[in-house]
């Protein structure tokens, strides 16, 4: 069989019929292929392209300036007006899709920094494509998106690579080595939280359109959600506090937050969650979240043992419980783990671990430290061949399973109408006790007032929805018309 998928350019116009096709059972390489060698000398640099290159896109551009940025997209020019300025050598584009048709045999790897909802779909063709992807968290907007960026990964054997930065500081590497060695003992529970969000959550839909601004297109905004008219509210940035476009602060932080959790207890599926928040509205994540993981037992890792575990994140200004030990310690962004023989605290982003008993352990170290920034130890991993590559610390296939987790717990807060704990199939991707009949409904209109003295509510709720149907929406969407992924690898 011929191989002639690097031959073929990555058409618009096919695109929005169907995947981009390639042949079966044959793996295609970056253009960045050494004949021969299938790996790039350190000193070379990759040819990047960017697409979402304002807000966190353009930070971590920043650090990826040792390579050649050759385009750069982004739907707004606005907002992506500093980024483009300061490379104006770069190509530029509003559609990624014109872009990898236009500029494919051009670049070797993509940086991936848009709206969550639009991360799976831009990354899983690239990755089709053979080119090495950076993806901001969440890796994904959906449980089965993560799935498929992991093994479309995993097939086409590109460097990867999940924006989560905090995985590759030291904290993070002493708070797992510390767990390994046994220094706390065995974990039950840990508690974990963010003061997040920080930009608007818990709103009414929005009832007017606003024009839209001249440097946006709004359909290629939307992408694969469902069209809505545009409003401000929802761009730039805040469109991380809606359902359609964003994952809440649970989506936003947890990527961060649990990281060492995930890692250090090596976490596989969860069987059981429960979701909790203020008001469950139709359109916009709640202010506030309280979400109950629990993980089975795992056996055992190096020294330690690991148990059945509850995890349980707290967000919107919550705080877990108190430690002993810990009077006057900040803990709206930090993780708490209880062992039988110690409590660990670190903060964000994997921030310096400390024991309640004030003792520093010296554990041998056991996870790779990175010696350069996040950015930098994947565009190094993308430099080198498959069968010799030293895996980029957030992988895919550490980061996928990681990401479905997050964004499952997102789901029990959308789901906790049933009323009930919701036991998870991780394998399958099913919640398997919501009943056929089960219906569910939100909050489109939250409205309080005082006359005369006197409370009133006008609320106004959503029709009942079969809540089955809900949940199998959510744990894979359905992509709006001209807007499909790639099948998922067998």
């Amino acid at each position: 069989m011929k191989d002639n998928s690097n031959e073929k350019r990555f058409s618009r116009r096919k695109f929005l019929g169907a995947t981009a096709v390639t042949a079966a059972g044959v793996t295609i390489l970056p253009s960045n292929v050494i004949a021969g060698l299938g790996h790039k000398a350190p000193s070379d640099k990759l040819n990047i392209a960017c697409v979402g290159i304002g807000g966190m896109g353009r930070q971590d551009i920043n650090k990826m300036t040792t390579e050649n940025l050759v385009a750069m997209c982004d739907v707004d020019w606005s907002y992506a007006a500093k980024t483009l300025n300061d490379f104006p050598k770069a190509r530029r584009f509003k559609d990624w899709r014109k872009m990898y048709d236009e500029m494919g045999k051009d670049f070797d790897a993509v940086l991936v920094a848009t709206a969550d909802h639009t991360h799976a779909i831009i990354a899983a063709n690239a990755i089709t494509m053979g080119k090495h992807v950076y993806v901001q968290k969440p890796l994904t907007h959906s449980v089965y998106e993560s799935r498929l960026l992991t093994k479309l990964a995993e097939k086409y054997q590109v460097a990867t690579q999940m924006g989560n930065q905090g995985a590759s500081v030291l904290g993070t590497n002493l708070t797992v080595d510390w767990l390994w060695n046994n220094e706390i003992g065995e974990v039950t529970r840990v508690d974990a939280s963010s003061d997040r969000p920080i930009w608007p959550q818990g709103l009414n839909s929005p009832v007017q359109e606003n024009l839209v601004p001249k440097t946006l297109d709004w359909d290629l905004f939307t992408g694969p959600a469902a069209m809505r008219p545009f409003n401000e509210v929802y761009h730039p940035w805040n469109w991380r506090g809606w359902w359609d476009y964003g994952t809440g602060a649970l989506g936003d932080m947890a990527c961060h937050i649990l990281h060492t959790v995930f890692e250090g207890l090596q976490l596989e599926y969860p069987t059981k969650v429960q979701g909790t928040s203020t008001t469950v509205m139709a359109d916009a994540c709640p202010t506030a979240e309280k979400v109950i993981y629990t993980f089975p037992e795992r056996g055992k890792k190096d020294k330690l043992k690991l148990p059945e575990v509850k995890v349980n994140w707290y967000d919107g200004g919550l705080t877990p419980p108190r430690p002993e030990g810990f009077d006057g310690k900040d803990l709206s962004n930090c993780t708490i783990f209880y062992g039988t023989k110690d409590i660990m605290v670190h903060g964000s982003h994997g921030g310096e671990p400390v024991l309640a008993s004030g003792r520093v352990p010296k554990a041998p170290a056991k996870l790779r430290r990175v010696e350069v920034s996040h950015q930098q130890d994947w565009i190094r991993a993308c430099k080198e061949s498959p069968e010799n590559r030293v895996k980029p610390i957030s992988d895919f296939s550490a980061a996928g399973p990681f990401n479905e987790m997050v964004v499952m717990g997102v789901l029990a807060v959308r789901l906790q109408g049933l009323k009930k704990e919701l036991n998870w199939d991780g394998k399958n991707m099913r919640f398997t006790n919501i009943g056929a009949n089960e219906e569910l409904k939100f909050r489109l209109k939250d409205d309080f007032s005082i006359h005369n003295g006197h409370p009133t509510w006008n609320n106004k709720d959503t029709d009942p929805v079969n809540a089955q149907k809900f949940a199998e929406e959510l744990i894979k969407h359905t992509y709006r018309n001209g807007w499909k992924l790639p099948d998922m690898p067998v």
